[in-house]
């Protein structure tokens, strides 16, 4: 408790073959998230940003991880749209114009009861940096903003060195809009 939720479910089921199987499940829930990609078509570069996350420390991995701006819906009555825009301010220092629902999806389905809206989002870095970004300080977020080519995020997706959310955003964007990384 705290957090994250766990409960353990205990429950029957009947099978195909007539009996029944006692089914036991234990499901974390911290509530739902939405996630963004910002991307400038002109400039062909992508907004990340890289925090620490202790689970892949725990795992022998780099802490600090880079994916794309995301948050939970923690505002009374927020939908995952408002809370993209609320966190590209808070994390990135972007102000988001034009806003396209790629997904609303279940990362983890046998675990995790979280539900993330997955968004790209096209912006002109010229004038969609409203402020330097990196987190709320009470919160304790020391996020770094990072602005990466989209060659390099191709590459990285192709390596397999990004979360899943981060890795669907981009893979979906390389997929609509091929022509942004031809020639980079």
């Amino acid at each position: 408790q705290g957090f994250c939720r766990v409960a353990r479910v205990i429950f029957d089921r009947a099978t195909a073959a007539g009996g029944t199987h006692r089914h036991t499940f234990e499901i974390e829930s911290h509530g739902r998230a939405a996630a963004v990609l910002p991307y400038d078509p002109l400039r062909r570069e992508a907004v990340l940003v890289r925090q620490l996350r202790l689970p892949q420390a725990l795992d022998g991995e780099d802490p600090m991880s880079l994916e794309i701006v995301a948050g939970l819906l923690d505002v009374d009555g927020e939908g995952p749209e408002a809370t993209i825009r609320r966190e590209a301010q808070e994390e990135a220092g972007l102000e988001l114009t034009h806003v396209e629902l790629v997904a609303a999806t279940r990362p983890s389905p046998g675990l995790a009861a979280e539900k993330v809206w997955i968004y790209l989002a096209e912006v002109d870095l010229a004038t969609a940096r409203t402020g330097d970004g990196g987190g709320l300080a009470h919160e304790g977020e020391e996020i770094e903003v990072v602005v990466l080519p989209l060659a390099e995020l191709a590459r990285l997706v192709d390596e397999g060195r990004l979360d899943l959310k981060t890795l669907f955003a981009a893979q979906t964007l390389r997929v609509r809009r091929p022509e942004l990384f031809s020639g980079t």
